[in-house]
């Protein structure tokens, strides 16, 4: 038996009473939150599901996400975590693509209407049979007219249940990806793969028993799950839950609750190199004392940030490099290592990474091509995708991320640029053709091209080219607001260009370069 609930089960045995979750004025101890994990399996065996039943779960960072999290895992169920930025439509495809036949979406806040949305995507799909919204407080009614609560429906539940008995190839997670093929692929990731990046999360950190991590990465998303959460809870760590990222609320965290661990995005650093405390409420030198190390992962972290984060905070950045295809974790940078600045580091254990030539032979350091890793972290395939997962490994054993790089004579690896459209901002992976198929829905837009720009802060931007229908009434302006209504806020495009006409090949594809061309050197600010 392997089961990914385990790297929290086994701290809930050993740690019962220290604490498990602190979240504003709250907090939960391994025994509390052990006992909601077991009232949500006790409630979804209650509602039927069955081991290999996939479950969607739409949650801020919140104490309910482990709680529920684990929960699925416990009955042996697949968690499958959406994005809590996704619209109706988006999340339908997201239900109906995994086959989930249940979902779990948190009521939101009011500038995120998630229970709204998400019980717009679940009325879409005939296959997901059942929806439970998640209260910010249990003992509220439920938002939406004859949906239970998750306090309604674990009210009767019992606080011990067995652990369901799993293989260490049976799927645990199902993650969301992007690709260059138009809609978001489900990577599937075994027990096995999630429970070894975790633990080896774990060592590469260096964690113990007392430290606290300041965890505001989305839990959704594979850097936060695996590297924070699954990793932390595997150390009896404690978690300060950030639901959104501020440096008043990190600083916070590390101050007032002795935090050791940060890992964010670039746009993170960033922004807590230039906080400025005017009023006076931090003292960075116990900040400094207090925390131990800082982990970057998504995209590069430009030096000059690295050598202000270390020099203000007085603390190590450990760069990193994976894909939710791979757990996330592939390389790392060590504590125990030299650390080469603008290096992704090296393989961590168990895992082989390497650099391809388009025929797939390796090529020697200091050469440029496809950045390919195999391992335990590597997916069993995507979701019901025989020909995507066939592609991903082009004949070989190794997974091909698309991704152009290269490797020094010390082993150590560089990312040098993507193969992939994929544009990532703010730390979140955006694909342009499923935004162009939305923007090809507005009854004015005749052709749309998406492509990232270079942004100060949030690494790229979306922008848009697009060509109106003749006798079209929209301006930039009203494009932009449209979209806003129509796609998760990391995707819609802020920048607009109205045009006659769009380069093209002879055969009528959209030649990006040129458009590319157009911006290159210039930086949104």
């Amino acid at each position: 038996m392997l089961n990914l609930v385990s790297t929290f089960e086994h701290s809930a045995t050993e740690f019962p009473d220290k604490k498990a979750i602190v979240f504003q004025d709250k907090s939960f101890t391994f025994a509390q939150t052990a006992a909601m994990v077991n009232k949500v399996a006790n409630a979804l065996k209650a509602k039927g599901i069955q081991k290999g039943d996939k479950v969607a779960l739409s949650c801020l960072n919140l104490p309910y996400f482990p709680m529920v999290y684990y929960g699925i895992l416990k009955v042996g169920a697949v968690v499958v975590p959406l994005n809590v930025l996704l619209k109706g439509r988006e999340i339908a495809y997201h239900l109906e693509d995994s086959e989930a036949k249940a979902y779990f979406c948190f009521q939101g806040v009011p500038d995120l209407p998630m229970a709204e949305e998400g019980f717009s995507g679940f009325n879409q799909v005939d296959g997901c049979e059942y929806f439970c919204v998640i209260t910010a407080d249990p003992a509220a009614p439920s938002p939406i007219e004859g949906v239970q609560t998750l306090g309604q429906l674990i009210a009767e539940a019992g606080i011990t249940c067995d652990t369901e008995l799993t293989s260490p190839e049976d799927t645990a997670v199902i993650l969301y990806t992007s690709g260059t093929t138009g809609f978001p692929k489900g990577a599937e990731l075994s027990h096995s793969s999630m429970t070894m990046n975790a633990i080896g999360s774990r060592h590469l950190f260096q964690l113990t028993p007392d430290d606290v991590h300041a965890l505001v990465l989305p839990l959704f998303h594979s850097f936060g799950q695996t590297c924070q959460m699954n990793a932390g809870f595997s150390a009896g760590n404690t978690l300060v839950l950030i639901p959104k990222f501020t440096p008043d609320a990190v600083l916070a965290a590390i101050q007032n609750e002795g935090a050791s661990i940060f890992a964010g995005v670039p746009t993170m650093y960033w922004a807590m190199l230039n906080y400025e405390d005017k009023e006076g409420v931090f003292d960075i030198d116990k900040i400094a004392g207090t925390l131990r190390i800082g982990v970057s992962g998504a995209s590069s972290l430009p030096v000059e940030i690295i050598k202000g984060i270390e020099e203000k905070y007085k603390i190590p950045i450990l760069e990193g490099y994976g894909l939710s295809e791979t757990c996330p974790v592939a390389t790392f940078s060590h504590l125990y290592k030299e650390r080469k600045p603008g290096s992704i580091g090296t393989p961590i254990w168990g895992v082989e990474v390497d650099i391809f030539d388009k025929e797939n032979k390796a090529l020697l350091p200091g050469e440029v091509g496809e950045v390919v890793i195999r391992g335990h972290n590597v997916m069993k395939g995507y979701y019901n995708k025989p020909e995507a997962t066939a592609e991903a490994f082009d004949g070989t054993t190794w997974f091909h991320t698309g991704d152009l790089g290269k490797k020094d004579e010390d082993g150590y690896f560089y990312i040098v640029d993507r193969v992939k459209d994929m544009i990532i901002r703010g730390g979140y992976n955006v694909y342009p053709r499923e935004v162009e198929e939305v923007l090809l829905t507005h009854p004015d837009i005749s052709l749309a091209s998406v492509l990232g720009v270079p942004h100060g802060s949030h690494g790229e931007e979306i922008a848009a080219y697009i060509v109106p229908k003749e006798g079209a009434d929209i301006t930039e302006d009203r494009i932009i607001q449209w979209s806003k209504e129509q796609m998760a806020a990391y995707k819609y495009p802020r920048i607009v260009h109205l045009r006659e006409t769009l380069p093209m090949t002879a055969t009528g594809k959209i030649l990006k370069k040129d458009l590319r061309a157009e911006i290159e050197g210039k930086q949104v600010k």
